[in-house]
């Protein structure tokens, strides 16, 4: 079978659904340079810079701040491999699909995880906090700051946080979605342990983990045989964290740690404040467009929305799956479906990282207004563009 070079093929898709996001070409063209050794002294310096770049996004002074070879769910099990025991019990907020993983991973490596099961769409308060801490000897807290199957974005961390530092519990927070897209503050908010995934706001593709703990967390993890091999943090650090006396724990993916330099490059570039401020204005301008062609959000407080993700009912009676390969055939605009209980009801819209720009978020209105309109759901199908006009000619004023 004669098969051709993937670089010759026409792949171009606008990547609007809940990751990943459309990948700048300096980032890219990062991944295209001469493969180092990953022991090499330029390689090393390479990585010292990420670490350095890592903890300005997360805003932490964690010396253990690095990227986990592997996918965001890669950063999950290093932590719970890490930090929790057979026998601890681990209270999980449970308001989506990824807070029901996480209670999972828990419970494969012999824990007991408590759940606060929650509305999906709702977050969870520090009155629930307190109340299921109380009476109980539970050794973490787990939860995730931007739900990804729900497009809620969790309040309150610091209260939380206190919370469970008040009750000797460590605080552990999936952070996959909102890293890059929305204000982080790991230090400031207590949080004892975090990762995320590269390929959501950071617009680096698939293929690595953001993780960063605390001197708190790291001594949990010290002085015990870890039970995966591949994630044991304790070796790793060797690598990541001694200096020019690197001790070799696994091969590095060395032209995935390129492709994120760059892509944090990118970010501090542009400054956080500056990123952050352009996902909530584009977020406004895509909430008034998709609810003005007959979309409602899953999360109904506007204050706990994600800025980044937009999780919406469809109009009564649309099928969803048809009409979103309709938009990738017709204008290689890619959306994600429902998860879970909003399978075949609802759309993950991404506004993520590169993907987050006016120019593409008309785009996007267009189609699916063009679409909509052909199908007879909505008889103006420029209605959403017009009312994103106006969200942005409202800010410009």
């Amino acid at each position: 079978m004669k098969v051709s070079p993937t670089y010759e093929r026409n792949l171009e898709i606008h990547l609007h659904g809940p990751g990943p996001s459309d990948v700048p070409g300096e980032v890219l063209r990062a991944m295209s340079v001469t493969t180092l050794g990953h022991l090499d002294s330029e390689f090393i310096r390479i990585m010292d810079e990420t670490q350095a770049m890592l903890r300005e996004l997360y805003q932490t002074k964690n010396r253990m701040t690095i990227p986990i070879s592997g996918t965001g769910s890669s950063g999950m099990e290093a932590l719970v491999a890490n930090l929790i025991e057979p026998q601890d019990k681990v209270i999980v907020v449970r308001n989506g699909v990824f807070g029901g993983r996480i209670a999972d991973e828990v419970s494969r490596f012999g824990a007991e995880a408590i759940p606060i099961d929650l509305e999906w769409g709702t977050v969870v308060t520090p009155e629930q906090v307190r109340e299921v801490f109380s009476g109980k000897n539970c050794q973490a807290l787990f939860l995730v700051h931007a739900e990804t199957s729900t497009g809620a974005h969790q309040q309150h961390m610091r209260e939380i946080g206190e919370i469970v530092h008040r009750n000797g519990a460590l605080f552990l927070v999936d952070m996959v979605t909102s890293l890059g897209g929305t204000e982080v503050k790991i230090d400031e908010w207590g949080v004892d342990a975090a990762y995320s995934g590269t390929q959501k706001c950071l617009s680096v593709p698939p293929g690595l983990s953001p993780i960063t703990l605390n001197e708190r967390a790291m001594e949990k993890l010290r002085g015990r045989k870890v039970r995966s091999w591949y994630f044991d943090l304790g070796m790793i650090e060797k690598y990541w964290n001694e200096g020019h006396q690197r001790k070799y724990h696994h091969t590095a993916p060395v032209n995935m740690i390129y492709a994120l330099h760059e892509g944090l490059r990118l970010v501090l570039e542009e400054g956080l404040d500056t990123r952050f401020q352009r996902h909530r204005r584009n977020a406004t301008a895509l909430q008034a467009g998709l609810e003005g062609l007959g979309f409602t959000y899953i999360v109904r407080k506007q204050n706990q929305r994600l800025p980044m993700l937009h999780a919406v009912y469809l109009p009564e009676g649309v099928e969803e799956g048809r009409l979103r390969k309709e938009i990738k055939s017709s204008y290689n605009i890619e959306i994600g479906g429902g998860l879970g209980k909003f399978r075949g009801k609802a759309w993950r819209i991404g506004l993520m990282g590169h993907s987050s720009t006016e120019n593409k978020l008309y785009r996007l209105l267009n189609a699916i207004g063009e679409v909509f309109k052909k199908y007879g759901i909505s008889g103006d199908g420029a209605a959403g563009s017009q009312a994103a006009r106006a969200i942005y000619q409202d800010t410009e004023s």
